[in-house]
C-alpha cells in the first residue's frame, strides 16, 4: 500500500484537513504547508519519503504534475462552494445581474456552465496556464469593467490596486473531502495494478514456457527468464526492440496477422540449434488489439541410448543446416518452409519433390534438425544407378544406412528407382519399424524416420506400376513440392546477386552486371536451379575480360554452356512427369490431345503432321536459346508476338 501526501498553500487548509480526519480515517500519511516556489522540491522530498500520490491545488498542482511523474489529485472547488462565493459576491455588489469574473487556473474550479441562469449573473472566466499570467488576467478583467473578481492572493491584490471589489476563493471542507476520496480511489486502482503486475511477473518467472510481451506496435516490453535462456539474450537487451529485429524468423505478415487482423499465429523457430514451437496470440482491450503474447515451448528431443552415441558420431555428416539457411524471400518458398516446419513435428515419412538443383536435400536436413531426432544421425543414400542387390546392401544390409541411422533420419534419394523387393523392405521399415535383409526370416526392430525424394508425382508412379500400392498410400500423407527458382523471382534475384559476389571475392575480382545482362539472367529458366547458377557464375567471373558484364558476354556463355538446354534435361523430365502441373496426368486434361513429342495440342482437328513439324522446329529453337522467346523469334525470323500466337496455338508452354 502506498502513501498519500497533502501539500497546500495555507494553514487554514491544514486545519480543515484535521477536522475531516477526525470524522473519517482517510489514509493521509503526510500534510504540509508549502510555498509555490518550493512546490516541486517539496514534492520530490515527499516522493523520496515514500509518497505514491500527492494532493495539491492550483499552480502548485500544475508545477508538481509538470516536473514529477507522481500521480497528482487536484483540489477543485465544488459547485456548492462556488455557489456560496457567487451569492456573497451579489450581496457585495448589490445590483441587478452583476458581472463577476473568475480568475485562476482551470483545474481549481468546477463546471460553471449554467451559473448565469441559476444565479442571474454574468459570469466571465479568465483562466491561465502559468502563475506569471495571473496579474495580466486580473488586469484584463479590470479593463473589461467587471463588478467583482474571485481569485487567489494575486488576483485580490490586483483588484485592490485598481479599486475593484474582490473575494478570495476560499473553500470549505467539501472540496478537501472530495480530494481525499479521489486519492484513495486512485491508490486502490494503483494497488490493484501493482498486484496484477506482481502476479504477471510471478507467472512469467515461474512459467514452463518462454514468454514475450509485445505492445500494439510489435515492440518487446517484457520477456521471462526462460525466454532469455532460449534466445540467449537478457531482457535488458531485448526490451524496446521491434519483434522483427529480435526474431527475424517471424515475418511482418505474421505480425500483421496478429496485431491488425487479431488472429492467432503459430510456427516453429530455431535458436542455437534448438527447435521451439511458438504461438503468438493477440491481446484485446475494448474491442481492439492492444498487443500480443508469444509463448514458446521447446520441442522434446529424441533420447539417444548411450551405447549408440559412439557409433552415431561417425555415422553420416554432421547436421548443421537450419530452415533460416534456406533462401526464402519469395512467398511460395516461405509457404514451403512453413509446411516443412510442421512436418518436422511428425514421425511420419516425408516425400520431397522438385527439380535438380533445388533445396530438396537441404529441406530434408532442416526437417531432421528441427525434429525431436536432431541429436541422432542424418544419412543420405542414392538409389539411381544401383542394382537391386546393391540397393539392398547399401540401405537394408547388416552395415547399411538403416542400421547406421538408428535414432535419426534416413534420406533416400530417387526412391522411384527402388526395385519391387526393396520397396517392400521400405514399406516394412516405415510401417512396422522392422528391418530384414537377404533372409526374410531374420527381422530386427529399428527406430528410423524416413524421408524420400522422387522425380515424379507418386500417383504417376503408381499408375505406371513403378510403385507398390501399399507404399504409395504410406508415403502420400506428407508430400512437399520444393519450387524451382523460376517460380521464385525474389529468390532468383538474391541468389544471382550473392553468387556473383561470392565468386568475385573468391577470385579477387570486381565485376558488375549491366541492366540488360541482369534481365537476361532473370529471364533464363535455370533448369538446374541453384547448382546451375553457381557453376555458371563461377565460369562467368573466372573468364571475364571486362569489368562490366554485358548482354553479349552473358548470352554467349549461356549458349556455349547450354546449347541443347531442355532436350533431355530436368525441365523436360519434369514437364513429362506432370510435376509442374500436379498429380493429374497431362493426357487427362479436358479437350487436349497429346502428340508423340510430348506437346499438348488444343485443336483435335489440326493437321497432325504439319503441327508436329512446326512444334518440333519451335521447340528446337527454344532449347537453343535457353527458353528466351525474344532470341527464339529472332532465330526463326518472326516477331515475338507471332511466336507467342503460334506457341499458344500449338500448346507449347
Amino acid at each position: 500500500m502506498g502513501k498519500i501526501a497533502l501539500l497546500v498553500s495555507r494553514e487554514e487548509m491544514l486545519h480543515q484537513a484535521h477536522n475531516i480526519l477526525q470524522g473519517k480515517k482517510f489514509r493521509i500519511h503526510e500534510m504540509k504547508v508549502i510555498s509555490t516556489e518550493s512546490a516541486v522540491m517539496e514534492a520530490r522530498q515527499s516522493i523520496a519519503d515514500g509518497a505514491s500520490i500527492i494532493i495539491a491545488r492550483g499552480l502548485q498542482a500544475s508545477l508538481i504534475k509538470q516536473y514529477t511523474d507522481i500521480p497528482v489529485v487536484e483540489i477543485v472547488l465544488t459547485a456548492q462552494e462556488m455557489a456560496l462565493l457567487v451569492m456573497k459576491a451579489r450581496q457585495i455588489v448589490n445590483k441587478p445581474r452583476p458581472v463577476i469574473a473568475v480568475v485562476g487556473f482551470r483545474n481549481m474550479f468546477c463546471d460553471m456552465s449554467f451559473f448565469d441562469e441559476l444565479y442571474d449573473i454574468e459570469l466571465r472566466t479568465y483562466f491561465v496556464k502559468q502563475g506569471s499570467e495571473l496579474p495580466g488576467a486580473a488586469r484584463a478583467a479590470v479593463e473589461d469593467g467587471v463588478d467583482l473578481m474571485i481569485g487567489g492572493d494575486t488576483v485580490v491584490s490586483v483588484a485592490a490596486e485598481n479599486g475593484t471589489p474582490s473575494l478570495f476563493q476560499s473553500m470549505t471542507e467539501d472540496s478537501l473531502r472530495q480530494a481525499f476520496y479521489m486519492a484513495e480511489r486512485v491508490e486502490y486502482a494503483m494497488d490493484v495494478g501493482r498486484k496484477t503486475t506482481a502476479q504477471m511477473e510471478t507467472l512469467l518467472d515461474y512459467s514452463f514456457s518462454g514468454i514475450v510481451r509485445l505492445d500494439g506496435d510489435g515492440i518487446i516490453t517484457a520477456v521471462n527468464p526462460l525466454m532469455e535462456d532460449i534466445m540467449g539474450k537478457s531482457q535488458d537487451e531485448l526490451k524496446g526492440l521491434p519483434l522483427s529485429q529480435a526474431v527475424p524468423q517471424i515475418g511482418e505478415s505474421a505480425l500483421r496477422q496478429v496485431l491488425v487482423e487479431g488472429t492467432e499465429y503459430s510456427t516453429f523457430l530455431e535458436w542455437d540449434r534448438a527447435s521451439v514451437f511458438a504461438v503468438m496470440a493477440p491481446v484485446f482491450y475494448e474491442d481492439r488489439v492492444d498487443g500480443a503474447i508469444i509463448t514458446c515451448h521447446r520441442t522434446v528431443r529424441k533420447t539417444v541410448p548411450a551405447e549408440k552415441k559412439g557409433r552415431e558420431k561417425s555415422a553420416g555428416l554432421p547436421p548443421l543446416i537450419q530452415f533460416g539457411d534456406i533462401l526464402q524471400q519469395s512467398g511460395v518458398m516461405q509457404e514451403c518452409v512453413r509446411l516443412a516446419r510442421l512436418y518436422a513435428i511428425s514421425e511420419q515419412p516425408v516425400v520431397l519433390m522438385g527439380e535438380a538443383g533445388t533445396e530438396k536435400r537441404m529441406m530434408a536436413e532442416c526437417i531432421h534438425n528441427s525434429s525431436r531426432r536432431s541429436r541422432g544421425p542424418f544419412l543420405d543414400v542414392p538409389c539411381d544407378g544401383l542394382s537391386g542387390e546393391e540397393q539392398r546392401a547399401m540401405i537394408f544390409g547388416e552395415r547399411g544406412a538403416v542400421m547406421q541411422s538408428q535414432g535419426g533420419t534416413l534420406l533416400i534419394q530417387d526412391a522411384q528407382e527402388l526395385t519391387a523387393a526393396n520397396q517392400y523392405r521400405l514399406y516394412q521399415l516405415i510401417r512396422f519399424h522392422v528391418l530384414h535383409g537377404s533372409d526374410i526370416a531374420q527381422l530386427r526392430k529399428v527406430d528410423v524416420r524416413v524421408i524420400v525424394t522422387v522425380r515424379r508425382h507418386l500417383i504417376l508412379l503408381l499408375e505406371e506400376g513403378k510403385m507398390r500400392q501399399d507404399l504409395y498410400y504410406l508415403l502420400s500423407g506428407l508430400e512437399l513440392a520444393v519450387p524451382s527458382l523460376r517460380e521464385r523471382r525474389e529468390d532468383l534475384e538474391k541468389k544471382l546477386e550473392d553468387t556473383l559476389g561470392e565468386c568475385c571475392d573468391r577470385y579477387g575480382r570486381y565485376h558488375v552486371l549491366t541492366k540488360g545482362a541482369r534481365q537476361i539472367l532473370l529471364d533464363y529458366p535455370w533448369p538446374g536451379n541453384l547448382l546451375q547458377i553457381e557453376s555458371f557464375c563461377d565460369r562467368l567471373v573466372l573468364t571475364a575480360v571486362r569489368r562490366s558484364l554485358d548482354e553479349v558476354a552473358v548470352k554467349s556463355l549461356l549458349a556455349e554452356l547450354y546449347p541443347e538446354h531442355g532436350k533431355n534435361g530436368e525441365q523436360d523430365q519434369m514437364a513429362g512427369s506432370g510435376l509442374a502441373d500436379g498429380p493429374v496426368q497431362a493426357e487427362e486434361k479436358k479437350g487436349m490431345t497429346v502428340a508423340p513429342s510430348g506437346n499438348i495440342y488444343p485443336d483435335p482437328g489440326m493437321d497432325y503432321s504439319l503441327a508436329r513439324e512446326e512444334s518440333q522446329r519451335i521447340m528446337a529453337a527454344l532449347r537453343k536459346n535457353g527458353g528466351n522467346r525474344q532470341w527464339t523469334a529472332e532465330d526463326l525470323g518472326i516477331s515475338k508476338a507471332t511466336l507467342w500466337r503460334r506457341m499458344k496455338k500449338l500448346g507449347i508452354r
